[in-house]
């Protein structure tokens, strides 16, 4: 980590602006290879060199190679690491204003949430919730909706009840699933496949990306489609590291983030439906739930909705929601 320390601030020579950077600026995530996190990742590095003509570098470490997620939001503020791709999930912890992302069942479509997401007002407010943080957002894209898979059918609203799922440790997402009757349990990732395979937990809740690539569709009988979050991916710079650029680099660098966000969206739609064709192929059935029931999953998600407007800006979370 010293090492990185040491090349996170040595950039481009201002004095020769044909001086290429002598070293790679890294840029970590804790995802695996074969998600839309490294996708776009890679993608932001691409072109960051492209649009550079080769000056500027970045290296891509995936698989939690140089830290868990906490671990990296820590040490990109520090500036130890200059750029990371993440959930927003873990974020929540150090910036309380991201549990905007947290409000279940706002959107219909992936369309719809990209358009809050790409609106100018939110993402300036947004934006400055990552500046004050210490970081500089770059962009956001996402892996598709999270759903749930089980080993119960989920036909109606009482079928969550009692059922022993798996998330991650946010009190959001667990007052989330208390209040559909289920029993949420908190469990490092690592866990989850023996926990389904031992039936230590009966269900857990991801988007398809991670249900695929960790293979957890071959412990569970049902996938249900509750698209009760949008799994929302943040590429983040160290605010001082960005400021500390020329204002070419900043105009490469936003650029470059601007066509990886585009092109993560386009990949994420395309390995969705690549991967609901595994998951069905695999005999595991796919369920898509009726009108009622996800009315029923908003009417008793109301408490989650007081619980995130009492703790972020009035202004994010009205923005979030469309409220004039």
């Amino acid at each position: 980590m010293a090492m990185f320390s040491a090349l996170a601030f040595t950039g481009c020579a201002s004095s020769d602006e044909t001086e290429v950077q002598r070293y790679a600026w890294p840029l970590a995530t804790a995802s695996p290879e074969d998600t839309v996190t490294q996708i776009f990742s890679e993608k932001f590095a691409e072109e960051v060199s492209r649009l550079s003509d080769g000056k500027m570098k970045i290296q891509v470490y995936p698989n939690s190679t140089l830290g868990s997620d906490r671990d990296l939001l820590e040490t990109c503020a520090d500036g130890d690491i200059p750029f990371i791709v993440q959930n927003t999930a873990p974020q929540v912890a150090f910036m309380p204003d991201l549990a905007v992302f947290d409000l279940p069942c706002v959107f219909d479509s992936l369309d719809s949430c990209r358009e809050t997401l790409d609106d100018p007002e939110f993402y300036d407010l947004i934006s400055e919730v990552y500046t004050e943080g210490g970081y500089h957002l770059l962009g956001m894209a996402d892996q598709g909706f999270r759903v749930m898979s089980t080993n119960k059918a989920v036909h109606d609203f009482t079928d969550f009840k009692g059922q022993k799922i798996r998330t991650m440790e946010n009190s959001y997402h667990l007052e989330f699933w208390k209040n559909l009757g289920a029993n949420p349990t908190p469990m490092s990732f690592s866990e989850v496949y023996i926990g389904l395979q031992q039936h230590t937990i009966d269900a857990q809740e991801n988007p398809y990306e991670v249900i695929v690539s960790n293979k957890l569709y071959e412990q569970q009988d049902y996938i249900v489609e509750t698209n009760h979050l949008p799994h929302l991916i943040s590429l983040i710079v160290n605010d001082e590291f960005f400021k500390n650029l020329s204002e070419e680099e900043r105009t490469v660098m936003t650029e470059a983030a601007e066509i990886a966000t585009e092109y993560a969206r386009e990949q994420s739609d395309q390995r969705i439906a690549d991967r609901v064709t595994v998951i069905e192929e695999s005999g595991t059935q796919v369920i898509t739930l009726s009108d009622e029931v996800k009315d029923d999953i908003i009417s008793n998600s109301q408490n989650v909705y007081d619980s995130i407007r009492k703790n972020v800006s009035k202004d994010i979370y009205n923005a979030y929601l469309g409220i004039e």
